[in-house]
């Protein structure tokens, strides 16, 4: 009877040690995730943080997620993030304000070119720490790129913003873009990634190049053709045991398996993690109808 009883608080206590206490802590990769760079490597995040909407209630509008969107980037620590939807004044300043201590940002309204308003802004943060920016701005995905406008069949206002960095630590150049495909138009993912490649181009042989996106469409689909002579995606190229194959869009259900979102490297860069962040943050299930991605790459 003794040994019964003490089997049983033994049981016991297990489950009560084992119980969480207080504030949820974010979760992190397994261990066998570095989860931050290393002195010769980047960290690159692609976040679409869904646009502000009152169509949103609840755990999915954004001032109920906002708070952990920052937690989440806090904690992971990304060397340079590509955000996609980010309304200007009301998401995109408050996403520059909340993380000003370690980074530096700039960003457009899509829909005028403005520093301003309620367009949606696929903004670029980066590490002040490590990383000078030497460069960068704003092109529309259309056949006026230097101007806001629509591109061939688009629904849309589209925009890819670009910057040229200096890696402090190690010297090396980078170029990076960031953007959001049309999600119907068939013509403008197709002209919309070809223009990005000829904005690639002259900095193929001098620059590590880096794209982020929600791209709207799937990596075997024709309209990265453009692009992947060249570039390869990290999702795949990272070791298998370094990497995953979650969905990317999550639609506030997680039923989905919509991998549309996108991190690309220059091709013969080491991937050496991926990762779909899927962990909670500050209670919050998911942080966006997208679920933030990210790479870790050694730089050349």
């Amino acid at each position: 009877m003794k040994k019964l009883f003490l089997l049983i608080f033994s049981l016991l206590l297990v489950f009560a040690c084992s119980k969480p206490s207080g504030e949820e802590q974010p979760s992190t990769p397994s261990l066998s995730f570095k989860k931050y760079a290393g002195e010769d490597e980047v960290k690159i995040m692609s976040f679409n943080v869904r646009t502000k909407t009152s169509s949103d209630e609840g755990v999915k509008h954004w001032d109920s997620r906002k708070e952990a969107c920052v937690a989440l980037i806090k904690d992971h620590k990304p060397t340079l993030i590509g955000f996609q939807e980010a309304q200007y004044t009301s998401q995109w300043l408050y996403l520059k304000e909340q993380l000003a201590d370690n980074y530096e940002g700039y960003g457009v309204s899509r829909q005028d070119g403005k520093e301003s308003g309620t367009g949606e802004t696929m903004g670029i943060l980066y590490d002040k720490s490590v990383i000078e920016k030497i460069d960068g701005g704003t092109f529309w995905l259309s056949e006026t790129p230097d101007k806001p406008s629509k591109g061939w069949d688009a629904g849309y206002h589209r925009t890819a913003t670009w910057g040229i960095f200096k890696h402090i630590p190690t010297g090396e150049m980078i170029y990076y873009i960031n953007t959001h495909l049309d999600n119907s138009g068939k013509e403008a993912q197709v002209g919309g990634m070809r223009l990005i490649s000829q904005r690639f181009e002259e900095y193929r042989d001098t620059h590590d190049l880096f794209l982020t996106g929600d791209l709207n469409i799937y990596a075997a689909n024709p309209a990265l053709d453009a692009i992947n002579g060249y570039m390869w995606n990290t999702r795949t190229y990272a070791p298998s045991a370094l990497s995953d194959n979650f969905a990317t869009y999550n639609g506030y259900t997680g039923s989905s398996n919509s991998i549309i979102d996108h991190i690309y490297c220059s091709k013969g860069m080491k991937v050496v993690e991926y990762h779909t962040i899927k962990e909670r943050y500050n209670g919050i299930k998911y942080v966006s109808d997208h679920y933030p991605i990210y790479a870790i790459v050694k730089l050349k």
